[in-house]
């Protein structure tokens, strides 16, 4: 009946050193998947990390292309525009060069054309001077010769010819509507003698001695100074210092040739 008990009791220990062993080995079993699943756990966590920063550089990248991109846009927008702008230039620029060219061939024909003008307008006014009233006489033939010498200089464009030659008529026909005073030499009885001569406009063409002594006046009919009566003396010594500006002006009684009858 003990050795019964005995080997309950033995059989009961064991069983209870069995289960306990089991339930450590399953304890142990259970502890390295737990293990396990954090490991698993903290590795997806990582790797969903780390597809999260990819993501977030992704959209990064996209949000500073699609800046870019809009910029682009914009940029390839205002090349359009400024583009479009060009052409119309670029077209205008044609049309004027067209234009230039047509007007150059023009140049070159009125070129031909001008020159022989402007001999003819040189030789007009060499004639008209000529048959001018004769005052100033040095002083225009001088421009009339170096308008000779400066149609002859081929350094010299047709334009400022052509300006030196306008020039030249403007200046005569100033002496229209002015009046003038200087002095010169004249022959008076076969003797040069010191004189101031008044310019009254191409009206009137007075002298007078530097004494005052004898006055006269250019007979533009017969070619030739007449001399003129004392009573003109004071007048044209009066229109000398107004000429001068040595004066202010006033009314005077002047010689005035009568007109000639047209032919």
């Amino acid at each position: 009946m003990r050795i019964r008990k005995k080997l309950a009791i033995g059989h009961l220990s064991l069983l209870l050193c069995c289960g306990w062993s089991a339930l450590l080995l399953q304890s142990a079993v259970l502890a390295a998947d737990v293990n396990q699943v954090t490991a698993t756990n903290e590795a997806a966590n990582e790797a969903a990390k780390a597809s999260q920063q990819r993501i977030d550089n992704v959209a990064e990248q996209t949000d500073k292309l699609l800046s870019e991109y809009r910029v682009v846009i914009k940029e390839i927008d205002g090349l359009q525009v400024y583009n479009r702008q060009l052409e119309k230039q670029i077209a205008n620029q044609i049309k004027e060069m067209e234009a230039l060219r047509d007007s150059i061939d023009r140049v070159t024909v009125i070129e031909r054309q001008v020159i022989p003008l402007m001999l003819r307008m040189v030789d007009g006014l060499r004639q008209f001077v000529e048959l001018d009233v004769p005052f100033l006489e040095q002083e225009r033939q001088e421009r009339l010769d170096n308008l000779d010498t400066l149609m002859d200089r081929a350094d010299v464009s047709v334009a400022e010819k052509f300006r030196k030659v306008l020039e030249a008529y403007q200046i005569e026909n100033e002496y229209g509507r002015t009046i003038e005073a200087y002095s010169g030499t004249l022959t008076l009885d076969g003797n040069p003698r010191e004189v101031d001569f008044l310019r009254i406009g191409r009206v009137s063409l007075m002298y007078q001695t530097e004494d005052a002594q004898r006055s006269g006046i250019w007979d533009q009919t017969n070619r030739q100074w007449a001399p003129l009566p004392d009573q003109y003396r004071s007048p044209i010594k009066e229109g000398l210092r107004i000429a001068r500006k040595e004066v202010a002006p006033s009314l005077l009684k002047l010689p005035v040739p009568g007109p000639e009858a047209a032919e």
